[in-house]
């Protein structure tokens, strides 16, 4: 333990010494080229001449240069430091190419300010130029080490630790240092870092089928639709990580762990999505049953808004977070992407789990968005599994019978045909 600890910090400074020359030799370089460009803009808000200049707010500001090292020594494994020296190296290209790309400049003309508080900002000021705007760095920055430290604190110092990155935030515009815009492209790219390297597991590029290419191709061009409105870039951000969810990475892109958790990252950037798939269930779902039992302690369900009866729930969307209904009964969640055929290895896991859910615990909810294909297929795979149906046909049958408005496509029963060949021993 003591020997991974030491290599821990050998490597943290190690990254250091490589991170830091970089990060301030290609910020420097772009905010020197871009002050002799004739093409800046602004982009600012009227109301933002309202928010206060802060002169000791400089002091969270700059302390994120020494939680910037100070998050690459505090790593559990070399792994996690690895991950994160990435993020940060992706922060500072995408940051730069954010500003020869569309390079802003900052329009107020801060006070002059003493004492300590004035010192500081004399610092900032020997490297810094009104340039380097948009998307804001400090921001990228400030999202990608607090999720780290988030995850490794608990309690009380976590609860600091929040407050501390949230006045860092804050900071950039009391500081009279960025606009608001450029916080919000900031808080976007950071997310954006965050998920493109995830906090486990690696991706894993997947063979799309002709579903999934159809699926795919119509989130792109609704994505495409997006961006002619500036207004909507949030929906088309959204939209293009659905686009690879379905071409290229399947439900892992979606970050939802078998708790049910989503990470944050993946959270928010997809929240314009998930807006849209909650209003398309509830449309779906207005005539049909919130449950439906289906047999020997399994009923059948779409995502449950109120309390559940059942003692155990397994989740299979990949859209929703688990339901605040079910905070009290055992869960399991096995994502899967909706209106495509689901991985042998999903299918299988779902299974299992739903096997151990009914012998641990007696009566178990099986649901997914509308609980009418993904949710049925794994019913009707478990029947297969347990003998109470022979065929495929035969179990979607008993199936529909119990809950009437179930849609398996041929090519989902195709699946379950074959799953039944070769998953079954």
């Amino acid at each position: 333990m003591i020997r991974m600890e030491r290599r821990i910090v050998l490597q943290g400074i190690g990254w250091i010494i490589l991170l830091g020359p970089f990060f301030f030799l290609t910020y420097g370089q772009v905010n020197l080229y871009t002050a002799s460009r004739n093409d800046v803009e602004s982009i600012v808000f009227g109301w933002e001449r309202h928010i206060p200049f802060i002169p000791l707010s400089i002091i969270p500001y700059w302390s994120l240069d020494l939680l910037y090292g100070l998050s690459l020594l505090c790593c559990r494994t070399l792994s996690e430091q690895r991950r994160l020296a990435c993020r940060l190296l992706l922060a500072s290209a995408l940051a730069c190419l954010g500003f020869l790309l569309y390079p802003l400049r900052f329009t107020f003309t801060r006070p002059h300010v003493e004492g300590a508080a004035g010192w500081l900002f004399s610092q900032l000021e020997q490297f810094d130029l009104p340039f380097n705007q948009s998307p804001s760095l400090h921001i990228i920055l400030c999202w990608v080490i607090w999720w780290h430290f988030h995850q490794r604190l608990t309690g009380v110092w976590q609860k600091v630790s929040d407050g501390w990155f949230l006045l860092i935030a804050v900071s950039v515009v009391t500081t009279w240092q960025h606009h608001v815009i450029d916080v919000i492209t900031g808080l976007a790219v950071g997310m954006l870092i965050s998920w493109l390297i995830p906090d486990r597991g690696n991706w894993r590029l997947r063979r799309p089928d002709s579903g999934r290419k159809k699926l795919a191709l119509r989130y792109f061009a609704g994505a495409m639709l997006c961006l002619t409105t500036p207004c909507l870039s949030w929906g088309a951000i959204s939209l293009l990580m659905v686009t690879l969810a379905y071409m290229a990475f399947g439900a892992p892109a979606m970050q939802k762990d078998a708790k049910g958790r989503i990470a944050p990252a993946a959270y928010w950037l997809l929240l314009p999505w998930r807006v849209g798939t909650h209003l398309s269930a509830l449309w779906f779902t207005r005539n049909v049953p919130t449950v439906a039992p289906v047999t020997d302690g399994i009923f059948l369900g779409s995502y449950p808004r109120q309390p559940t009866t059942q003692q155990a729930v397994l989740d299979l969307t990949c859209e929703f977070p688990r339901a605040a209904s079910t905070a009290h009964q055992f869960y399991y969640c096995v994502p899967m992407l909706d209106l495509v055929v689901p991985e042998d290895v999903q299918l299988t896991l779902a299974v299992d789990q739903l096997a151990r859910l009914r012998a641990e615990h007696g009566t178990v909810l099986v649901h997914c968005a509308l609980g009418l294909s993904r949710s049925a297929l794994v019913v009707a795979a478990w029947m297969l599994r347990t003998g109470q149906a022979r065929t495929a046909e035969e179990a979607v049958a008993a199936i529909r019978a119990c809950r009437p408005q179930i849609v398996i496509k041929p090519g989902q029963l195709e699946v379950l045909q074959q799953w039944q060949k070769t998953a079954i021993i």
